[in-house]
């Protein structure tokens, strides 16, 4: 399978304002370079089955233990067990659990109103899921045929300009022309000042602007405790960036909402195919192809 590798030519323009300050114009122009024969993987065959199950075990061996712990020496004290209690003994006629020292109210017990719970969570409990490395190669190589699709990406809710009619997009050499000077460079190691702003303009240009538009005015305030564990925003997927090395181009675009980077060697099916839905927007670098190959 081959595709035309899309150069990158930036011309910019300095305006002055009233302040005096001078101001960047970046005019993005993309043009067709050479054809390059992608890996195997990219035409492999739809297996939408081990995709799931490829995320399904990358969530689970994320996830955290969490659970209960006993109660001893100066540990402190899981709740529902934070009361200074005796028992009365038997011969009384009443129940035999836990009372508040000096009070006749039950505590402790899970049946007691504050007690504790019953059959709480353990820590020591296994959540991972194992897949072994066959599956995982296949779920990754099913997940990385379906960005070469159109409809499997607009299916997937990615929003494209008219004049996309290919996929996948493979950036190749950039180069900036600030009036007589021109300098032509690999796209990943291309200077930061300005750099988040410099790719938007170049997603603008390839017509990824609408998706990344969806992504920024679809994030919400997640509802729940989640708020206050660090997850406040829920942020819509958008363009999924590959690259060979996590260098200026990788910096600058991960500011930009909706937008993941990630390094082709660490390349994975929840990376293609997050929440198990394939077909999801990605933009290689032509190192990064090299790299897959």
């Amino acid at each position: 399978m081959k595709v035309k590798v899309l150069n990158i030519i930036n011309t910019i323009q300095r305006d002055e304002v009233d302040a005096g300050r001078l101001q960047e114009v970046y005019d993005i122009s993309v043009e067709l370079g050479k054809n390059l024969n992608l890996p195997d993987a990219f035409e492999a065959e739809s297996r939408p089955d081990m995709v799931k199950l490829a995320v399904a075990s990358s969530r689970a061996n994320r996830r955290q233990a969490y659970g209960s712990r006993a109660h001893g020496g100066k540990r402190r004290p899981m709740s529902g067990m934070k009361h200074s209690v005796e028992w009365w003994g038997k011969g009384r006629g009443v129940s035999r659990i836990m009372r508040r020292t000096g009070q006749r109210r039950g505590v402790q017990n899970p049946h007691t109103l504050g007690g504790r719970r019953a059959h709480g969570p353990k820590v020591e409990k296994d959540w991972s899921r194992k897949l072994n490395s066959t599956e995982r190669r296949i779920a990754r190589d099913s997940a990385l045929a379906a960005t070469t699709s159109l409809e499997s990406v607009t299916a997937r809710g990615h929003r494209l300009a008219e004049g996309v009619d290919t996929l996948p997009i493979i950036l190749g050499d950039y180069t900036e022309v600030a009036g007589k000077d021109s300098e032509s460079i690999d796209i990943e190691t291309f200077n930061l000042n300005g750099g988040t702003r410099k790719v938007s303009a170049i997603f603008e240009a390839l017509g990824l602007g609408e998706d990344l538009r969806r992504a920024k005015s679809g994030r919400n305030i997640r509802a729940g405790k989640a708020t206050m564990r660090g997850r406040v925003r829920k942020v819509p997927k958008s363009v999924l960036l590959v690259v060979a090395n996590k260098a200026g181009l990788a910096r600058a675009a991960k500011n930009i909402p909706g937008v993941n980077i990630v390094a082709a060697k660490d390349l994975c099916a929840e990376d293609l195919a997050p929440g198990g839905d394939m077909g999801r927007l990605t933009v290689f670098t032509k190192s990064a192809v090299e790299v897959l190959a």
